[in-house]
């Protein structure tokens, strides 16, 4: 193992990394939005939506047992290589079939390709750097995350409006086609595992495994997720069922101006990601497990603020600036809480579970977004008129998991 971040395999990860997830933003922005212009029914891409999350949260823990037991590099040219294969049957059936059944499928197939594809990029890097590099690698994958996230849905709608779907469909596809070629000269090192014997018996116990390792073996990884999937529940969800309810909805700016200014918002929150992924890279040294606390507590008192506004002002616009600037906040914090949370469990789990590990972890905690964002959900409506109470719920909860949690952290070694 190279005691250099930048080794020719990382680099060559990381460039690959660039490629595939800008085309898998450009992606997931044009593909919906193709959808709700043809069709104008918030009802139905919400539908369609829900439906393509779902092979995501399914296919995540069998791609962490594949990444296990298969050669990282392969699964990774495999999927780039048959995501361009599915743009491509998009393109050419998108004139002769139903359009809305073929988006509700290629979306599905897409969602579920990302979901079984993340486990071999994190299980790949503890085996690419360093323990010492592991915090610092970890934020520059998650940094190329926010940076894809940011730019693919901007150029992409550049193009798309342009253009049309047509042209973007093309760029995405040439990017996982680039992606997958250069994946081809990555040297991950890899040792097959003994077979258990069906590939159903397989599945069962790697599965058992990375449970029992997770809850009975490391405990501390089982409490952690616990509290990640707490801030989910109570705190990230809140964020993204209040931005857009409370800027097109609540604040007096105008249909027009409030879509923009949630366009810059969700800027906002990628711009939040990127600088918390840059931050936790750069003073990587000094951040220390056991204070991971530290970042939830910070997350959660920022949250004040909004509630505090919405009772205070009575300006949109005001309003407006204040969620913006403490959703930014939040995002930096718990972006470098993610980027602790991801190099703990890798540091501490045996190369040849990380992939299942991971996968399990990463289910587990996106289990816990869809019904967050149904509770607010309802919350926001009961409480019409009264929104800073449901703002305020969800600092006082965060707060108390901030604070429970830090017994937990001590445990780190």
């Amino acid at each position: 193992m190279s005691q250099k971040l930048f080794s020719k395999d990382f680099t060559l990860v990381v460039i690959g990394q660039i490629i595939s997830l800008f085309g898998n933003a450009a992606l997931r922005f044009a593909l919906p939005l193709y959808l709700l212009n043809l069709t104008g029914s918030s009802a139905l891409y919400g539908t369609v939506m829900a439906c393509a999350f779902i092979p995501s949260i399914l296919l995540s823990p069998v791609g962490g047992i594949v990444a296990d037991r298969v050669n990282k590099r392969n699964i990774m040219v495999i999927l780039d290589f048959f995501t361009a294969a599915v743009i491509l049957t998009f393109f050419l059936l998108m004139n002769g079939v139903n359009l809305i059944v073929l988006l509700t499928v290629t979306l599905m197939v897409l969602y579920g390709i990302a979901g079984a594809y993340q486990p071999s990029v994190q299980a790949s890097i503890p085996v690419l750097a360093a323990p010492e590099n592991l915090m610092a690698a970890n934020s520059i994958i998650n940094t190329i995350s926010s940076f894809a996230s940011l730019t693919g849905p901007v150029l992409g709608g550049i193009l798309y409006s342009a253009y049309g779907i047509k042209p973007v469909l093309l760029v995405c596809m040439a990017c996982f086609i680039l992606s997958a070629v250069m994946e081809i000269f990555i040297k991950i090192p890899f040792q097959k595992p003994a077979s258990n014997g069906s590939i159903w018996k397989t599945v069962r116990c790697d599965f058992a495994e990375s449970i029992r390792f997770i809850w009975r073996d490391k405990p501390v990884i089982g409490k952690t997720l616990l509290v990640v999937c707490g801030v989910n529940l109570f705190l990230s969800a809140m964020i993204i069922v209040a931005m857009p309810y409370l800027i097109t909805e609540v604040f007096d700016l105008g249909a027009v101006q409030a879509n923009r200014l949630y366009g810059y918002a969700q800027g906002a929150l990628a711009a939040g990601g990127l600088t918390g992924g840059i931050s936790a890279g750069v003073f990587s040294k000094k951040l220390s497990y056991q204070k991971s606390g530290n970042l939830i507590t910070a997350s959660a008192i920022c949250v004040f603020p909004i509630g505090a506004a919405l009772i205070l002002f009575s300006s949109g616009i005001i309003n407006y600036l204040v969620i913006t600037v403490c959703c930014f906040v939040i995002m930096v914090f718990s972006t470098i809480f993610t980027v602790q949370m991801l190099s703990f469990m890798q540091a501490e789990t045996p190369q040849n579970m990380v992939g299942k590990v991971i996968a399990f972890a990463l289910t587990f905690a996106m289990c816990a977004q869809p019904l967050g964002n149904a509770l607010y959900g309802i919350m926001f409506e009961a409480c019409d008129g009264f929104e800073y109470v449901v703002v305020l719920f969800s600092g006082v909860v965060s707060l108390i998991i901030a604070l429970r949690a830090g017994s937990v952290f001590k445990g780190f070694l």
